[in-house]
């Protein structure tokens, strides 16, 4: 049965490439949903799969790529039905 949560990423994880970065680390752990920048400066985010997939995302997530500064990840439950792993627009 596949875990989704909802991240919220804040810190310096615009402009750094960090959507394309999790699309890319998303790809490899197998996890499903997506990825977009808001316009508050953060970097909102679905993922789902199994609960080691979902573990190693947001472990993954908490130090983002090389240039980016994490400041924090907020995670909530959620739902939804995901087949890849995607780029968003702008929120």
């Amino acid at each position: 049965m596949a875990e989704t949560r909802r991240l919220v990423i804040t810190g310096l994880v615009q402009g750094v490439g960090f959507r394309y970065a999790m699309l890319a680390q998303a790809r490899l752990l197998g996890i499903n949903g997506w990825v977009r920048n808001r316009r508050d400066g953060s970097v909102e985010a679905v993922i789902s799969g199994d609960a080691r997939q979902v573990e190693a995302m947001l472990d993954w997530s908490r130090n983002g790529p090389a240039g980016a500064s994490v400041g924090n990840v907020m995670s909530e439950d959620a739902s939804g039905d995901y087949r890849d792993f995607e780029l968003r627009p702008t929120a």
